[in-house]
């Protein structure tokens, strides 16, 4: 099992995703906790460099843990995400570090996506999050 933080920010009813260069998939700004990080420090961490925003984790929130496939990995390997809200940045995201693109989605874009980050993407849209 692959254990990874992300972040959820959802501004005009689509989500933030971010695309690595080593990938065709999208997922959310976020990783792999490092040795003696709170989740919510993983993800702020990822968050700053990944996409260049600033989190308090403090101000974050769990809002989902998703436990899916993994993308990438050999099969049967699963990923548990867990996911937050909150800490709201309004500057603009700028794709840093491996990441290749970054993007806004709704629910329409779920062929493009890992699957934990589709399984979120249904529950945005469930929440009426997004589109």
């Amino acid at each position: 099992m692959v254990l990874a933080t992300a972040w959820v920010c959802v501004r005009d009813r689509r989500v933030l995703v971010v695309r690595p260069h080593y990938t065709d998939a999208f997922y959310l700004p976020g990783g792999k906790p490092e040795a003696g990080e709170t989740y919510a420090e993983a993800a702020a961490r990822e968050v700053r460099e990944e996409v260049g925003l600033e989190l308090d984790p403090a101000d974050l929130t769990l809002f989902t843990e998703i436990v899916a496939e993994a993308h990438n990995r050999p099969p049967g390997t699963r990923v548990r995400l867990i996911c937050f809200t909150g800490g709201e940045n309004h500057e603009t995201p700028v794709a840093a570090a491996e990441i290749g693109e970054l993007a806004w989605f709704d629910s329409k874009d779920l062929d493009r996506c890992a699957p934990a980050i589709k399984v979120l993407l249904g529950e945005l849209a469930e929440a009426e999050l997004i589109d």
